[in-house]
C-alpha cells in the first residue's frame, strides 16, 4: 500500500490503518515507491524520504498497536539497474520486505498508453517481460511486485489480453523467481482497472504452481483507504485454485510460509 510518502497518493498513513482496521484486516505493509529513474516523465524520482516515513510509520505502531500489525517495506523501481542504491536504502532501516517493480520497459513508461499504441503487443510485452527476466534474476528484493502490470494500460489499446501468448517469457520469469527465492505479489489493483485481472492472473499462477513455485504474497496497491485490501478474496481464491497451498509474510525480510486460509 502506499500513502502521500510516494508521490502517486495523498492518504495519510493513519488513515490506511484504520481503513484496514474497519475491514477486518490483522496485518498491512506500508510499501512507497522508491523511484530513481531520470526522464522528462518521471516526476516521481527522489520523492521518497526514509526518515520522516520511518517516524510516522513508527508512529502508527503505537498508535494502533493490539490492533493492527504493521510491516515496514519499500517498492523498489527498476532494482536491476540500481542495485548499489537500493542496498544502501535497505540497509538504512530494518525493513521487514523490498518488493522490486519494474515500470519502464528500456525508455518507454509502461503506463503510457503511447508506448501500446507505437508498437504491436507482441513487441511492446516482449520487451517488458524480457527485462522483468533482468529484474528477477538480479534479485536483491523479496517480492517481486505486479508481475504483468503493463496490461493495466495495454488492454485499452490492444482489447485483449492473453499471457499464453507471452508464455514462454513468462515462464523464463518465474523460473528466475523460483531460483532466487523471491515472492510474486498477487496485486489486485488491474481488477480496478479496465482490464479487470489479477497481476499475475490464474494462467500465471498455474504455471508457477506446477514449476514448484510457492511463495505469494497478497496486495491491494491501496492508493486510498477506500481501495484498502478490496479484491483479496478474489486472490485467495485464485491461489487456491491455482493449486498454491501457502501465503508468505516477511518480518526483517525472514519469509514465513502459512497456510492458505480456507
Amino acid at each position: 500500500m502506499h500513502t502521500n510518502y510516494s508521490c502517486d497518493s495523498t492518504a495519510s498513513m493513519a488513515d490506511m490503518c484504520r481503513a484496514a482496521i474497519a475491514k477486518g484486516i490483522p496485518e498491512i505493509g506500508f510499501t512507497e515507491h522508491y523511484d530513481l529513474i531520470v526522464t522528462e516523465t518521471a516526476e516521481c524520482r527522489d520523492f521518497f524520504r526514509l526518515e520522516p516515513w520511518a517516524a510516522e510509520l513508527e508512529r502508527c505502531r503505537a498508535e494502533f498497536a493490539g490492533r493492527l500489525t504493521i510491516r515496514a517495506g519499500v517498492e523498489l523501481g527498476e532494482p536491476h539497474r540500481f542495485a548499489a542504491q537500493a542496498r544502501a536504502l535497505l540497509a538504512r532501516y530494518p525493513f521487514d520486505y523490498a518488493l522490486g517493480s519494474l515500470h519502464w520497459a528500456g525508455a518507454y513508461n509502461i503506463f503510457d498508453v503511447e508506448y501500446f499504441r507505437a508498437f504491436p503487443a507482441a513487441v511492446a510485452f516482449g520487451r517488458y517481460f524480457a527485462e522483468l527476466e533482468q529484474v528477477a534474476r538480479a534479485g536483491g528484493f523479496d517480492i517481486l511486485s505486479h508481475l504483468d502490470v503493463p496490461v493495466r494500460a495495454a488492454f485499452g489499446v490492444y482489447g485483449r489480453y492473453d499471457p499464453s501468448d507471452y508464455e514462454d517469457a513468462i515462464r523464463s520469469v518465474l523460473q528466475a523467481c523460483i531460483d532466487n527465492g523471491l515472492a510474486l505479489d498477487l496485486n489486485t489493483a488491474a481488477l480496478r482497472r479496465r482490464a479487470q485481472t489479477l497481476t499475475p492472473g490464474l494462467t500465471i499462477l498455474r504455471w508457477y504452481a506446477q514449476m514448484g513455485g510457492e511463495r505469494v504474497t497478497l496486495g491491494s496497491d491501496a492508493h486510498r483507504p477506500d481501495q484498502v485490501g478490496r479484491h483479496l478474496p478474489e486472490a485467495l481464491a485464485a491461489a487456491r485454485a491455482a493449486g498454491l497451498k501457502y501465503l508468505t509474510f516477511f518480518e526483517r525480510r525472514q519469509p514465513c510460509l502459512t497456510p492458505l486460509p480456507n
